[in-house]
């Protein structure tokens, strides 16, 4: 990514009962007051610098167990 500009990550979890869907950074926290998820559980990070390189985790988890899925950051 482009330091400055917004950037996107999509996470997808599908279930019943359905999944409570979390984001979290390896090693760091999310950017604060730069980041916010919506409803379709997208994170999606403005301004980014390159201190918010790294990797990005989605979990999702229900009665059911846990899966996670992950996404690397370049900037």
């Amino acid at each position: 990514a482009v330091a400055g500009s917004t950037v996107e990550l999509g996470c997808s979890a599908q279930g019943d009962p359905t999944p409570r869907v979390q984001w979290h950074k390896e090693r760091g926290d999310l950017p604060w007051g730069r980041h916010e998820v919506d409803r379709e559980q997208t994170l999606r990070l403005y301004a980014v610098t390159p201190a918010d390189a790294g990797t990005y985790v989605c979990t999702a988890q229900s009665q059911l167990g846990t899966a996670a899925a992950t996404a690397r950051l370049h900037v």
